[in-house]
C-alpha cells in the first residue's frame, strides 16, 4: 500500500487492552510453572501474534506464545482482542499492522518504527511461517551473512561471491547490537530489482526475539528498504515467523513484495529446522569466532548478559543429554 494511505491497524494506537483473569481460574498451577520457566525478560516483553491487517471477523485467530494459548478475534466494528484460554491475565495492543501481546508485566514499549512516518514508503505484512527452531535460532540466521550466497543464491547472493568483507558490530546505546558496513552483491534484491548490484546492509537488534535489516533500497541506493523480523516464541523449540516490510515506494505491488519475502523464507525453513540442536547455543565453547558468524556471536553474548536461557542449550547441556 502506498505511504501515507496507512489502515489504523499501522498507526501509533495507545489502546493497550487488558484481560483480567476470570472469577474461576482453572488450572492455575500450570500457568505458574510455565511462567517460572521462561525468562522474565521474554516473559515480560511485548510479542508479535497475528497479522491485523489479515485478521477478519467471521475468523478467529487461534495461536500459542510461551506455551500459553491466545485466542484473536475482531468484532464487527473492527476492534481487535485478545484473550488467554486459560483466562489469565494479558496485555495487548495493535501496533504498526500486527497484533501484540504481552504475558506479563512490559519494561519497554512495543519497539517503534520511524520508517512508518515517511510518506513514500509501501508498507507491507509477510504472513506468517511456522518453524521447528527455537526463536534465537531464527533472528541468528537473519544476521547470518554467510548464508546468502550459498541458500539464496541467484537472488540474495552468489556462490562466487559468498565470501563475507570486514564490517562492523556495535552495541546499541539502550541495549541490543548493530551491525554496520555490510556489503553483499545480489544478483535481484528485491521484486523491482532490473540487474544485480553491490547492497549495504544493516543490522540491528533491540529486543531478544525483534531484529531488523535496512539494506539499500533498488530505486534509490542512498535510502534503505526496512524489514523487521519478529520471531513469535511459541515453545522452546518451535516458532512463528512474522514479517513486516517498509519499502521505498518504486511501483512494485505489495502482493509481489509479499510473495517475494515469503519465497525468501522458505528458502531458509528447512535450513532452521535441519540445525542440531534445536535450541541456540550460548556460551564460549559453543561460539564460531569467524567473520561471517560476527554478528551471531555479539547476539549470543548479548542474550548471554541479559540472563536468557529459554529456548537455549549451553556445552553443559550438551554433555548431560549425550
Amino acid at each position: 500500500m502506498p505511504g501515507g494511505a496507512l489502515p489504523e491497524e499501522f498507526g501509533e494506537r495507545r489502546s493497550i487492552k487488558i484481560v483480567l483473569a476470570n472469577r474461576d481460574r482453572p488450572r492455575e498451577n500450570a500457568i505458574s510453572e510455565c511462567e517460572a520457566a521462561v525468562d522474565p525478560i521474554i516473559w515480560n516483553d511485548w510479542h508479535v501474534v497475528g497479522d491485523a491487517t489479515e485478521l477478519r471477523s467471521y475468523r478467529p485467530l487461534t495461536t500459542i506464545l510461551l506455551g500459553i494459548r491466545l485466542r484473536i478475534s475482531r468484532d464487527l466494528d473492527g476492534a481487535i482482542t485478545v484473550t488467554r484460554e486459560d483466562h489469565g491475565p494479558l496485555l495487548s495492543d495493535v501496533r504498526h499492522g500486527l497484533v501484540w501481546a504481552c504475558l506479563g508485566r512490559p519494561t519497554q514499549p512495543i519497539v517503534a518504527i520511524p520508517e512508518l512516518d515517511e510518506a513514500d514508503r509501501c508498507v507491507v505484512t509477510a504472513g506468517a511461517v511456522g518453524v521447528h527452531a527455537s526463536a534465537g535460532r531464527v533472528v541468528e540466521n537473519f544476521l547470518d551473512l554467510g548464508h546468502l550466497g550459498h541458500v539464496h543464491a541467484g537472488y540474495l547472493g552468489e556462490e562466487a561471491e559468498s565470501a563475507v568483507a570486514p564490517y562492523v558490530v556495535a552495541p546499541l546505546p539502550g541495549g541490543g547490537i548493530h551491525a554496520s558496513g555490510c556489503k553483499v552483491f545480489q544478483p535481484v534484491a528485491s521484486p523491482s530489482a532490473k540487474s544485480g548490484f553491490t547492497v549495504d546492509y544493516r543490522y540491528k537488534v533491540e529486543r531478544p526475539f525483534t531484529a531488523c535489516l535496512y539494506k539499500s533500497a533498488v530505486s534509490q541506493p542512498a535510502r534503505f528498504d526496512v524489514i523487521y523480523l519478529f520471531a513469535q516464541p511459541v515453545g522452546e523449540v518451535e516458532t512463528i515467523v512474522h514479517a513486516l516490510e517498509i519499502f521505498v515506494e518504486d511501483g512494485v505491488r505489495p502482493a509481489e513484495l509479499r510473495a517475494f519475502q515469503q519465497f525468501i523464507f522458505l528458502q531458509d525453513k528447512p535450513i532452521l529446522e535441519n540445525q542440531n540442536p534445536k535450541r541456540l547455543p550460548l556460551g564460549p565453547r559453543m561460539e564460531m569466532p569467524v567473520l561471517a558468524d560476527k554478528s551471531s556471536v555479539a547476539y549470543r553474548r548479548w542474550l548471554v548478559d541479559l540472563g536468557v536461557t529459554w529456548g537455549t542449550t549451553s556445552a553443559q547441556d550438551e554433555v548431560v543429554a549425550g
